[in-house]
């Protein structure tokens, strides 16, 4: 007997990458969002050459969307920046245009959009607003935000708070072409990167602790740009006017080894990778591939097998991914580091390979093994 499909929490990378698959195999999943249309998330406006690959085998292309070609890469600490080439060609893209575009390829293979509020979990069901929602295994992916009845543990100490806004794109932007720039402090880092429209993406994650009394996001940001002048020479004087999403007590480093039964944890909801290295939405992609092969295999029965697959997928690039951030938030280390790079520039090329998912793995082909 032929199953119904399971049921997709989520139309973002990893939901849409799911969708993709299972409908190319004949099935018609059902892609079950908050929002009509996609929008700007708080993560992902990086696009590594290795998402970009995945991208393409899925049917959407960065550069024909307008991305911004990234070749570069430059880090700040203090007064010390260092500037070193990408290992390839990386883009700069929009969440709204990218998860817009995953959602119309989704819909052309042949999955069904539909709008509600996920109010909770109940027994793979998911209760909404309008109704309740089930099928043959829920594939979760709902990205950082957690739904009620399958939260996330949070970190009991010193929790990461993640921030995003975008600056418009006067002269003094001009100079981020083809380029991401990683402002490293303590407590925290910001990324800056171009996006299609010529605008500036900027995201940020601070530690709690590193806060004081700045926790709201304007003081907050303000203090740290008196502290860093690079930093402030990039935000420029019309940063203040922009409107700034926040979340909090991110899990970064988390991975679900397990989950419950028909429940495929995709995304963020598998691994959180810290934001730095660029390398979210490769995991997301990577885990709604897998997802769907296993769940082709073995139906919802295989969920048990694709979480420790996703977890001893992403075990490595999570570990360097750990490092990189120990050593970005430490100003000490920081310097520390950007000397290493200016002398041994290998050093960072290292770095950044070993927090990729591994080359094999990146189109998420499905395990034999459990």
């Amino acid at each position: 007997m032929r199953r119904t499909p399971p049921l997709i929490l989520g139309a973002g990378p990893a939901g849409c990458a799911a969708a993709i698959v299972l409908s190319r195999e004949g099935f018609r999943p059902i892609l079950l969002d908050r929002d009509l249309e996609a929008r700007d998330q708080l993560c992902g406006g990086f696009l590594s050459w290795r998402a970009v690959q995945q991208l393409q085998t899925l049917g959407v292309d960065p550069a024909r969307l307008g991305a911004c070609r990234l070749d570069r890469l430059s880090l700040t600490a203090g007064d010390r920046e260092v500037t070193a080439e990408l290992p390839s060609l990386a883009f700069g893209l929009s969440r709204r245009a990218l998860d817009s575009a995953l959602r119309e390829h989704a819909v052309a293979a042949g999955a069904r959009i539909e709008i509600d509020t996920a109010r909770g979990v109940e027994a793979n069901e998911v209760i909404g607003r309008r109704r309740r929602w089930s099928g043959c295994g829920l594939f979760l992916a709902t990205g950082k935000h957690d739904v009620r009845g399958l939260g996330r543990p949070r970190p009991a100490r010193d929790p990461a708070l993640g921030l995003r806004f975008r600056l418009p794109a006067p002269p003094l932007r001009a100079g981020l072409a083809r380029r991401i720039e990683l402002h490293l402090f303590a407590g925290g880092y910001a990324g800056i990167a171009q996006h299609e429209d010529g605008s500036a993406n900027v995201c940020l994650a601070v530690r709690k602790s590193s806060l004081g009394r700045n926790s709201a996001p304007m003081p907050m940001l303000q203090a740290i740009a008196s502290r860093h002048p690079r930093f402030a020479r990039r935000l420029g004087q019309d940063w203040h006017a922009s409107a700034i999403e926040t979340i909090g007590a991110v899990p970064y480093g988390w991975t679900a080894r397990s989950t419950n039964q028909g429940i495929f944890r995709l995304g963020d909801q598998a691994a959180v990778i810290p934001s730095l290295v660029g390398e979210g939405i490769s995991i997301a992609l990577a885990s709604g591939v897998l997802a769907a092969h296993m769940w082709l295999e073995h139906g919802p029965e295989g969920a048990q097998r694709f979480q420790r697959r996703m977890a001893r997928l992403t075990a490595a690039p999570l570990r360097a991914a750990g490092v990189a951030r120990m050593i970005a938030e430490s100003p000490v280390r920081a310097q520390l580091g950007l000397a290493l790079v200016e002398r041994v520039p290998l050093a960072l090329r290292w770095m950044i390979d070993a927090s990729r998912v591994r080359p094999e793995a990146s189109l998420a082909q499905p395990a034999t093994a459990a």
